[in-house]
């Protein structure tokens, strides 16, 4: 079993983390939950949360969008697996230069707008801010990514709208290949 299996079927400490892991979350945890420092904060989250941090950590940092994330404020791994967060204000430049990712029918009630990733078939980034000048933003995985077939605009249409079914951390791991299925 290899370190990144390991740490998504355990429960992890901040102190056991890979030091690239710790480098990249520095500061980004502080005062979350009302918490203290990133050791804190990460050390009392809920197992999901912290496999769902982990998930969106190396997906952020392959995509090279981590530097825009500047202050995580709330983390999900049930119910959906993404986070709320305060972005450095080049998030939306950088988002827009990326081919990866498309405004159309991106936004959700209540935001301003959003970007969806194109080229995943599954666990793919749907990133939403709010125009306020705040800089507010959220990002969660859709499971079928509706730009990658008209297959898969059916499933997300039926499975994440029509039924509300939203994907935890496992499946999100498993749809990126983070994790095998143990079934």
């Amino acid at each position: 079993m290899t370190a990144t299996q390991t740490a998504l079927t355990v429960k992890v400490s901040w102190r056991q983390l890979p030091d690239k892991v710790r480098a990249a979350l520095n500061r980004r945890l502080e005062g979350m939950y009302g918490g203290g420092n990133d050791e804190t904060v990460f050390d009392s989250l809920a197992f999901d949360k912290q496999q769902a941090l982990l998930i969106l950590l190396r997906r952020f940092q392959s995509l090279k969008l981590w530097d825009t994330v500047c202050r995580i404020e709330n983390l999900y791994g049930e119910g959906g697996v993404g986070m709320h967060f305060d972005a450095w204000p080049f998030i939306r430049s950088t988002l827009e230069r990326l081919r990866e990712f498309t405004t159309w029918f991106a936004s959700h009630r209540g935001m301003s707008g959003g970007f969806v990733e194109r080229g995943a078939g599954q666990g793919s980034l749907h990133i939403l801010y709010r125009g306020d000048g705040s800089g507010k933003w959220e990002v969660h995985f859709d499971l079928y990514n509706p730009w990658a077939s008209p297959v898969n605009a059916w499933r997300h249409l039926l499975h994440e709208k029509v039924r509300k079914e939203t994907p935890n951390w496992r499946t999100i791991a498993m749809a990126l290949g983070y994790m095998e299925n143990d079934a």
